[in-house]
């Protein structure tokens, strides 16, 4: 199954792209994808605790990826 990554804030910039598609064989969960691309993208680790929107909209890490889902990748926000 195709599913499609978006990445923003500073994400992108540490992947050097704002989105990519992963082709998965088997059924995952968000929790598993997590990570896959944390153990494939160490520079990842330091935002680890970024959060996850599955369609537009946040998901558990217990939530199941279907096909042609569009993941989203979003980090912390901070500001004053």
């Amino acid at each position: 199954m195709k599913i499609t990554v978006l990445l923003f804030g500073i994400l992108k910039d540490i992947l050097g792209t704002s989105s990519f598609e992963l082709n998965i064989d088997a059924k995952i969960t968000i929790g598993n994808l997590k990570e896959s691309l944390l153990k494939e993208h160490d520079r990842l680790n330091d935002f680890s605790n970024f959060s996850i929107a599955v369609n537009e909209e946040y998901v558990e890490t217990n939530h199941i990826l279907k096909s042609n889902d569009v993941v989203a990748l979003i980090p912390p926000v901070s500001g004053g």
